[in-house]
């Protein structure tokens, strides 16, 4: 019992100072001024590869629909 008490008043005391330290650090870490770039590039990422827009969703199943058909050409047989 008297290991848990020791514990208790550590977690209490230090533990606290020293987790709030850690948050605050945290804080000051991610929106530090130079962070912006590396910030804006993450959110950016999802969309690095993307040639056009996504066809819409019109099928129950969630499946995109078919393209619609393209029109022949004159050089088409």
């Amino acid at each position: 019992m008297q290991s848990y008490n020791l514990l208790r008043e550590f977690a209490d005391s230090w533990m606290l100072l020293v987790l709030t330290a850690v948050f605050v650090g945290v804080v000051i870490w991610a929106f530090r001024p130079g962070s912006r770039k590396t910030h804006d590039d993450a959110a950016k990422s999802i969309f690095r590869n993307e040639k056009r827009p996504k066809a819409a969703v019109d099928h129950p199943a969630g499946r995109a629909a078919d393209p619609a058909p393209t029109a022949p050409t004159k050089d088409a047989p």
